[in-house]
């Protein structure tokens, strides 16, 4: 098993604990990129069809280091080192770009048309500086920016606008943040369009809705891996639950030291609750440092 060799004890541990739930923490220099690619190269020497696998980073960066370092090792094992094509590889992807294929592909479940545009941060605050504009409510009082931040944190915590226009009773500033939400969203469906939120939230909720998608999605990614995952949100946390919820098979690798987005809604209590909520869960810890 030249794939194993150069792996220390914890990282042939994690590598070679294929079935099930599997937390691996590890600080940085512990070699977890390594140990996760390594993992999946051994599904694949394993009998797992590379496309059942899926691996989600955080950055496009990170997705193309790792799907080109399992090529190579992949080609290697093989003694071609460029005969894998894209479809005989496993699926790496970010989060958004993972919402972006089942929308594209599946998206008409919830009104998501196949031809969608999407809006980076510019473009959407321009929409709800559009949008206050419209409603005739003062800029200065309820800054874009900061409406922006409030729409974007409530759509990483799985919350939509229906629930949030629920739940604001009386209060004065979330009332009208719920009506400028409603405008903001009138212009994106008329312009076919989806914010970088809309991707995740979208996505979890077509999963939830069609039963044939969920069913669908989850035979075809059997094996799931996510990097950083002290750094996922509500919505993230769920696609990954949902998508693992048949097979039972999820890797995560955290480091519990080094939340970086909590700004952005990250919630580091996913990785610490990961034994609750996945039973029979097992933890690596790689706590050698290179």
């Amino acid at each position: 098993m030249e794939h194993l060799d150069g792996l220390n004890k914890p990282q042939k541990e994690a590598v070679l604990t294929t079935n099930g739930p599997l937390l691996i923490v590890a600080g940085a220099g512990a070699g977890k990129t390594r140990t996760l690619t390594h993992r999946i190269i051994h599904l694949v020497k394993e009998g797992v069809e590379p496309h059942k696998i899926l691996a989600i980073t955080f950055t496009n960066k990170a997705a193309k280091e790792m799907s080109a370092r399992i090529k190579n090792l992949l080609g290697k094992e093989r003694g071609m080192e460029d005969s894998y094509g894209a479809k005989e590889l496993p699926f790496m992807s970010t989060f958004h770009a993972l919402g972006v294929y089942m929308l594209r592909n599946h998206g008409g479940e919830v009104g998501v048309g196949k031809h969608f545009s999407i809006l980076d941060k510019n473009d959407s605050l321009a929409l709800i500086k559009d949008s206050i504009k419209t409603l005739n409510i003062d800029p200065k009082q309820f800054e874009p920016g900061r409406i922006q931040s409030v729409i974007s944190k409530q759509k990483g915590d799985f919350i939509t606008l229906d629930e949030y226009a629920a739940s604001v009773g009386n209060d004065f500033f979330p009332e009208i943040v719920s009506k400028i939400w409603t405008q903001y969203e009138k212009l994106l469906e008329k312009n076919k369009s989806l914010d970088f939120d809309d991707l995740l939230l979208k996505t979890v909720i077509l999963l939830k809705k069609s039963d044939a998608v969920r069913t669908y999605y989850q035979n075809r990614w059997q094996y799931i891996h996510i990097d950083e995952y002290q750094d996922t949100n509500a919505v993230q946390y769920e696609l990954s639950r949902m998508l693992a919820e048949r097979h039972g098979n999820i890797c995560v690798v955290g480091d519990a030291d080094q939340n970086i987005y909590s700004w952005r809604g990250a919630d580091i209590k996913n990785m610490l609750n990961f034994e609750k909520d996945y039973s029979g869960a097992k933890v690596v810890l790689l706590e050698e440092n290179y």
